[in-house]
């Protein structure tokens, strides 16, 4: 029969190994959300391949501190290792290069967004999808008259014919198109969507190569969902 010393010294080392478990099964549940953001979360331009990306920011938001419109936001307790970590919601806020120089990329100090921007893919956040092509209006043939996503989205773009450089909220520039071309219209990146059409006064949006994934055209699509996603550049793969 086991003295009761032995007993409680059993004990103990028992709930010693319970709670390194549950400490390390919950440490684990991080690497969840991070595995997710892979596919779900856009970063901003110039970031370098994910894993690589994740080990390189430091996390100390310069980058989110220097964008004109507020695009960047820092990872929550639901990106597990990503909290902290840069990204875009491009259908809240897109990344509308109005900063010309992408001030983020020469803001970040270690360059986990790249400084070599002299290699096109590097600026290259992802690629957009027509994901809904049913609901897309040019498709209908429909046009297009307000405020894109209605009178209370705070989201900005900026307006050339405007102001070149001070980006305004979307609601502040009512449009009134024959047949919907938002996405087309607004995109920043010369080329990169074009209408084609397809007949009965019915066109639709052709991404092309050059297209970076900044998220304008899903943010300024006025259905809802919108007809037109950015799909993240995903572990490893250079656009």
């Amino acid at each position: 029969m086991r003295n009761p010393r032995q007993i409680e010294a059993r004990r103990t080392f028992l709930r010693s190994i319970g709670l390194g478990v549950g400490v390390l099964g919950f440490s684990l549940l991080g690497f969840i959300p991070t595995l997710k953001s892979q596919t779900l979360r856009l970063r901003p331009p110039g970031a370098l391949e994910e894993n690589s990306f994740l080990a390189s920011c430091i996390k100390c938001g310069q980058c989110v501190q220097v964008c004109p419109v507020q695009a960047i936001k820092l990872g929550d307790v639901i990106d597990g290792f990503g909290i902290g970590v840069p990204f875009i919601d491009g259908r809240t806020q897109a990344c509308d290069f109005s900063c010309d120089a992408l001030q983020c990329i020469l803001a970040c100090p270690t360059g986990a967004l790249s400084h070599e921007l002299s290699k096109k893919e590097q600026v290259k956040m992802g690629f957009a999808r027509l994901a809904q092509p049913e609901k897309c209006l040019a498709r209908q043939g429909k046009n297009f008259k307000g405020q894109a996503r209605g009178s209370d989205f705070k989201g900005k773009l900026r307006y050339s014919e405007i102001d070149r450089w001070k980006p305004i909220a979307i609601r502040e520039h009512p449009y009134d198109l024959l047949l919907c071309d938002l996405c087309v219209r607004q995109c920043p990146i010369p080329q990169a969507i074009k209408l084609v059409s397809i007949g009965d006064n019915k066109s639709t949006p052709i991404i092309e190569k050059n297209c970076v994934g900044c998220g304008v055209c899903e943010m300024i699509c006025p259905t809802e969902p919108p007809a037109i996603v950015i799909d993240a550049r995903k572990t490893g793969e250079m656009l």
